[in-house]
């Protein structure tokens, strides 16, 4: 084997382009945004996996901004519409109409491409695909509720960890990797620990400085 075919990258996944081809469309209309409802639609069929997905991500984003208040709640509303075993995202109008520019999409998609090009690295299409039917994800809407609250909380440097599990659930969905579903539920469980840790922290320095 020539060394040429050893440098070759390695191949991206699919949440990976998408987003990428995501971010070029915003770049592409006149404003140079798009509204929640145009990110939405342009998911296609597997609308619920990576609404999920392009939802959490802006939280991570190095941009000052409510990025974890607008986005974890916009999620949260979302979850409770799978839960409820919906095949298509609605959004209120206020919302829906909210637009997000290609600027904060390209950093968000340039900030979060390295976490993500490791996650799917561990992905293996179609493995336990039973455990990503739709009964399962409707199941999963408790967990991804209880992930896009602790997003929405204002708690600093809070964020990382249940955009993480967020990740990986949202990607295992896509490529419909049950193993990689169990993953991304055990790390809810840590992310979710961390940020009642948090929580619990942060009302003890405030009764500390104020009580």
């Amino acid at each position: 084997m020539d060394d040429t075919t050893q440098q070759q990258p390695p191949r991206r996944g699919v949440a990976t382009e998408t987003l990428e081809r995501l971010v070029a469309r915003a770049a592409a209309t006149p404003d140079g945004s798009l509204s929640l409802d145009e990110v939405v639609g342009a998911m296609g069929r597997t609308s619920i996996a990576f609404t999920i997905l392009i939802l959490s991500l802006p939280p991570l984003c190095p941009i000052p901004g409510p990025f974890g208040v607008v986005f974890g709640t916009v999620l949260a509303l979302v979850s409770l519409q799978i839960m409820a075993g919906a095949r298509h995202i609605w959004l209120p109008g206020f919302l829906g109409r909210r637009r997000i520019s290609a600027r904060v999409l390209d950093v968000t998609f340039r900030y979060t491409a390295p976490i993500m090009a490791r996650v799917e690295r561990f992905l293996k299409r179609d493995r336990m695909k039973g455990l990503t039917g739709l009964g399962v994800q409707r199941m999963l809407g408790l967990p991804v509720f209880l992930l896009a609250v602790a997003v929405a909380l204002p708690i600093p440097f809070g964020n990382f960890l249940p955009v993480l599990a967020l990740m990986v659930i949202s990607t295992a969905l896509i490529q419909r990797d049950g193993l990689a579903v169990i993953g991304g539920l055990a790390m809810t469980l840590v992310a979710l620990g961390a940020t009642a840790a948090l929580v619990y922290g942060a009302a003890e320095a405030t009764l500390y400085l104020f009580g």
